[in-house]
């Protein structure tokens, strides 16, 4: 299987806080993979890295044909063709409040990608349609429940037509009965063969959809594999300790 994604000996640091020591992994085109682990592990700044929102300070990221060496300090042009490669959706809704709902999915391929407005409503319609939303075109984010919002930003990173999928805790700001409505349409993209990471709190949920599950913990990969592996017969103490604090917090 074709990789995707290759990330290798990815160090981050914030100051004097060394965030990421050591990140390797692949993600292979047209797979799920879900990073799991503790609040203060990484995960997301791992993310963050896949997407230069955070710039590593060393290490190389390839998403399809860009590869990008962190240690060398990329130009501005370099890092905009690597982030042109995905799409992130954020735990928070980020929408524009003073725009629609097709209002803010147009805004990235018409101002930045400078496509023509015509072909990118009807794609961004087509897009609301794909999550549920064909109805809500023209209200405004305030109109919306916080799961619909939600379903929107996922609209918004489609339609920059990304390689790569980027979730960060995509559920984490949602009452729990509006929770399900956002996993499927995840479930539905990675039916249609998106390839994916997500960092996620949901067990339940990666152990369905993911292919491969990173367990983050002390800003390394302390663990990888398929899910019936990392998920359920974890080969370090750490990882089952952290599964049985989540799955059975009492």
């Amino acid at each position: 299987m074709t990789e995707l994604l290759t990330v290798r000996g990815v160090r981050k640091s914030f100051g004097d806080h060394l965030v990421l020591r050591d990140i390797s992994f692949d993600v292979p085109a047209g797979t799920v993979t879900a990073v799991i682990g503790p609040s203060g592990s990484g995960k997301t700044t791992v993310l963050r890295t896949l997407n230069a929102l955070d710039q590593a300070d060393e290490g190389v990221i390839t998403i399809g044909d860009v590869s990008v060496d962190f240690a060398g300090r990329p130009d501005r042009a370099t890092l905009a063709r690597f982030r042109a490669q995905s799409g992130m959706v954020f735990q928070s809704h980020n929408l524009f409040p003073h725009k629609t709902v097709v209002e803010n999915v147009l805004e990235g391929p018409v101002v930045v990608q400078k496509r023509p407005q015509a072909e990118a409503r009807a794609e961004a319609l087509a897009l609301l349609g794909q999550v549920g939303l064909a109805e809500k075109a023209d209200q405004y984010p305030y109109q919306l429940s916080g799961g619909q919002q939600q379903r929107v930003g996922i609209a918004r990173a489609l339609a920059l037509r990304p390689k790569l999928m980027l979730f960060d805790e995509p559920t984490s700001a949602l009452d729990p009965e509006l929770v399900g409505e956002v996993l499927q349409v995840i479930r539905d993209l990675a039916r249609e063969g998106w390839t994916m990471v997500i960092v996620t709190h949901e067990i339940r949920f990666a152990q369905q959809v993911a292919e491969q599950v990173l367990f983050i913990d002390g800003g390394v990969v302390a663990e990888s594999g398929p899910p019936e592996q990392v998920l359920t017969a974890p080969t370090l103490p750490r990882t089952r300790q952290f599964l049985q604090r989540i799955l059975d917090p009492i």
